[in-house]
C-alpha cells in the first residue's frame, strides 16, 4: 500500500508510484507545462506528476486503466479521465478533440513501455513533445548511437521520427514500492519534417536486420532484400548495430513496392 493513500500498487499494471518530491519538481520543470496546452498524462497513478503539472497548466487529460485510480481522479474538476488501456487509445482523435498537437507525459508501466512507444509512433505528427519516465535500460536503447551495444531496433525506429534526449536518472528509492531497476526521464521531440516512408514495411525491415545482430547483415537483411526484389546496392558486410539510422531510412525509401 502506498503511504497515506490506501491504494495497493498492482503488479499486473506495473505500478510503482513516484514519491521523491525534489525529483518530481525537476521533472515538472523539464516538462514546463503551460496553461491552454493540450497535455495528456499516461498512467497518472496517485497523481505525483498530475498535481504539480495541474498547478501550472490548470487542466489535464489522463489515460488510466486502474478503475480505482480513475474513479479517484474523476472527483476532480480539472481532469478529464479516459479509463482505458493506453494501447487502445486513438491519439490522433484525441489531438483533434483537444485542438492538438499533444504534449504527452507519464511514468510508463515498465512491463509495456516499448509497446506504448510504438503505439504512439504513427501519431507523431499530432504531438509536440513527449516526456516519459522509463526503465533506464530502455532510455539507453532509445538514445543509443551506432556501434554501441544498446543500439538496436528501438533506437532506429524512434530516432527516425524523434529527437531523443535522456534528461534525468532516477534511483529505485524515488518510488514506492521501489522497482528493481534504475529509471530515467526521456524527452522525445518529433522531427518537423521526417522522411516519408511506409512505416509497417520499415518496421519489418529493421526487425529483420536486428534478428541476428551478431551476424553480418547478408545473413538476415540480405536474404530479406532478395525476397523483396531489391536490385540496388547496400553494404551487407556489416552488423546491424553498425548501420546509422539515416542509412536504414534511405534503404526503406528505395525498396520496391510491396
Amino acid at each position: 500500500m502506498s503511504a497515506g493513500t490506501g491504494h495497493h500498487a498492482r503488479k499486473r499494471f506495473g505500478q510503482h508510484f513516484l514519491t521523491d518530491t525534489a525529483l518530481i519538481d525537476d521533472i515538472v520543470r523539464a516538462i514546463d507545462p503551460r496553461p491552454g496546452q493540450p497535455l495528456v498524462e499516461i498512467g497518472p497513478g496517485l497523481g505525483a506528476l498530475t498535481l504539480p503539472v495541474l498547478a501550472r497548466c490548470a487542466h489535464l487529460t489522463v489515460v488510466e486503466l486502474d478503475r480505482d485510480l480513475a474513479a479517484r481522479l474523476r472527483k476532480r474538476g480539472d481532469v478529464d479521465v479516459i479509463e482505458a488501456d493506453v494501447l487502445t487509445v486513438d491519439f490522433g482523435a484525441l489531438a483533434e478533440r483537444l485542438g492538438g498537437p499533444l504534449r504527452v507525459i507519464g511514468n510508463l508501466p515498465y512491463n509495456i513501455s516499448s509497446p506504448i512507444l510504438f503505439h504512439l509512433l504513427p501519431w507523431a505528427d499530432r504531438v509536440e513533445d513527449q516526456h516519459f519516465m522509463l526503465q533506464k535500460e530502455v532510455v539507453d536503447r532509445m538514445a543509443a548511437t551506432p556501434g554501441h551495444k544498446a543500439y538496436g531496433r528501438l533506437s532506429v525506429m524512434l530516432q527516425w521520427r524523434y529527437h531523443i534526449e535522456s534528461l534525468l536518472d532516477v534511483p529505485p528509492e524515488a518510488f514506492d514500492p521501489p522497482p528493481r531497476v534504475d529509471s530515467a526521464v526521456v524527452r522525445m521531440v518529433p522531427w518537423p519534417q521526417p522522411v516519408a516512408l511506409d512505416l509497417p514495411r520499415f518496421e519489418q525491415m529493421v526487425q529483420v536486420a536486428f534478428s541476428q545482430r551478431r551476424k553480418l547483415l547478408r545473413h538476415s537483411l540480405g536474404r530479406w532484400l532478395d525476397e523483396q526484389g531489391f536490385a540496388g546496392s547496400f553494404d551487407l558486410q556489416r552488423r546491424a548495430e553498425e548501420v546509422p539510422v539515416a542509412e536504414y531510412v534511405a534503404l526503406a525509401q528505395v525498396l520496391p513496392a510491396a
